[in-house]
């Protein structure tokens, strides 16, 4: 396995994974406008079978289970452990989904079994994207369908860009990943994303951008909403990284600068941010 990709896997069943099941439910509300448009693009029908690629704690693959109904099959993989055990606690017995560990990118997969791959912000973690979807294809029928979102530039996220703006001049900067280094922005490039599904052998891509303003933590008052999107800020994504080994006047300060940038935006129960994504379709070529 490659380092990298054993850093991310690393990475999900430890700290992320933990942090992502801690602050699940207002995750997938900041994440479900952009799930939902996926599968729109994804148009899963009754009794189709899909393939969720890094489905998290499966509240796409839920979504994508009541489009399928019970002749269909979706199959959730994640390579968090504490996000797949969430994701099984979260599933109606009902419910024709399954979850799975796994790597999608390498796992043994059937030949053919899937209709439509599909994923809400769950590719861009691959150390060889190329290879993971070339990979993947082979489990799709032919003329079998792709859909998934992904972000587009840190810059164009508020999610990122409002903490991190606000802490400049607090906090040393830090070392930025180079571009296409796995982690949430490296499809930020729309003609990247193009060059990796048409080297794995897909056809009829299409990206098209998604902008919608998105809600970022939650409270009973704007002030306790505020104050909680700072704390999910500090637990989830960058800001919680810059402000891992800082001293405590240091992190004091810089968490002061996020919240005057939060209390910026306008919401009620919950601070309302810009996010700004891809929408992605592709196909499998016929035989």
């Amino acid at each position: 396995m490659a380092e990298r990709n054993a850093d991310q896997i690393a990475d999900w069943n430890g700290r992320s994974g933990e942090r992502w099941v801690a602050y699940q439910s207002r995750l997938d509300a900041m994440l479900a406008v952009f799930g939902q448009a996926a599968i729109e693009a994804a148009a899963p029908g009754p009794g189709e079978r899909v393939l969720d690629v890094g489905c998290g704690a499966g509240a796409s693959s839920l979504a994508l289970a009541a489009r399928v109904g019970a002749g269909g099959q979706v199959l959730g993989v994640d390579i968090s452990e504490a996000l797949i055990d969430r994701a099984r606690t979260l599933a109606p017995q009902e419910i024709p989904a399954l979850f799975q560990v796994a790597d999608a990118g390498r796992a043994a997969l059937p030949q053919g079994a899937f209709d439509i791959l599909f994923s809400r912000f769950g590719v861009m973690f691959f150390d060889d994207p190329t290879g993971a979807f070339s990979h993947m294809r082979r489990a799709l029928r032919p003329g079998g369908r792709v859909a998934f979102v992904c972000w587009r530039g840190a810059a164009e996220n508020d999610w990122v860009r409002l903490p991190m703006g606000a802490i400049k001049g607090i906090v040393p900067p830090t070392v930025q990943p180079a571009a296409e280094a796995p982690g949430p922005f490296s499809f930020g490039d729309r003609g990247r994303v193009e060059r990796i599904l048409s080297a794995a052998g897909f056809t009829e891509i299409a990206i098209a951008p998604f902008d919608a303003s998105i809600p970022y933590g939650e409270g009973e008052t704007w002030d306790a909403a505020i104050d909680d999107a700072v704390a999910m800020a500090s637990k989830v994504g960058p800001l919680s990284r810059a402000l891992a080994d800082q001293p405590d006047d240091i992190r004091a300060r810089a968490l002061t600068a996020v919240r005057a940038a939060f209390a910026n935006r306008p919401g009620a129960r919950s601070v309302m941010i810009d996010g700004a994504a891809w929408i992605v379709r592709a196909r499998n070529p016929a035989r």
